[in-house]
């Protein structure tokens, strides 16, 4: 039974969706142990070790009483886990809406297509562009986002290489963030306008409202 198979969470709560399209709504979060990359600007390296061992079945209940349908898995990067795939299938059987985080290292072939792909491009400045695995494009459906972290004008303008290079505002919403604390929120709104570009200004919303060193929000 899919339900008894094991993951190791780093991680579950209730918070406001700070990213993405669905930003400011209510959403469980269900935060997977272990990443593949070390950018340098994470926020959750406490993830890429510490979690403990939990069935799907238990995972799924948790987030039942949160009461809140839409959830996110995300990490670390969630796609290390095996069943990881399982666990999203196990979601959408329970009419939960389902957002997958992920880096844009690992193929996503298998991951149900009903469920919302988060990809995380790595711009130059994480120092870990040459893991990005553009094979990956071809996996996406329409209702997938591509997000790039923006840490300087070099990752900016490697971003719009990127999109016009694999077209790719005319296929999927693209999200621009700015890494916390690193650049401006109104430099990069500034960059876009004066680009006219195609995309979406984010910022981590949870880092606005709650202490950006807080875990759980």
């Amino acid at each position: 039974m899919n339900n008894n198979k094991i993951l190791k969470i780093n991680e579950i709560f209730k918070s406001i969706q700070g990213e993405s399209t669905v930003m400011g709504k209510p959403c469980a979060f269900v935060r997977l142990t272990y990443c593949n990359l070390r950018c340098s600007y994470c926020d959750t390296e406490y993830s890429f070790h510490e979690g403990k061992n939990m069935k799907i079945i238990d995972i799924i209940e948790e987030v039942k009483s949160m009461n809140t349908n839409l959830v996110e898995i995300t990490g670390g990067e969630p796609m290390l886990q095996k069943n990881v795939i399982p666990l999203m299938k196990e979601f959408l059987n329970n009419n939960f809406e389902v957002m997958l985080e992920t880096c844009g290292a690992i193929s996503l072939k298998d991951v149900p297509k009903k469920v919302k792909k988060i990809v995380d491009f790595k711009c130059p400045s994480s120092n870990m562009k040459d893991k990005n695995l553009w094979s990956i494009l071809d996996e996406l459906s329409s209702h997938d986002e591509i997000k790039f972290v923006i840490g300087n004008r070099t990752d900016y303008k490697w971003t719009l290489n990127k999109i016009k290079q694999y077209n790719l505002d005319s296929k999927w919403t693209i999200l621009l963030s700015p890494v916390f604390n690193k650049l401006k929120l109104d430099k990069l709104a500034n960059w876009i306008l004066e680009d006219n570009l195609n995309v979406r200004l984010q910022l981590q919303m949870h880092k606005y409202i709650w202490d950006p060193e807080m875990r759980a929000v």
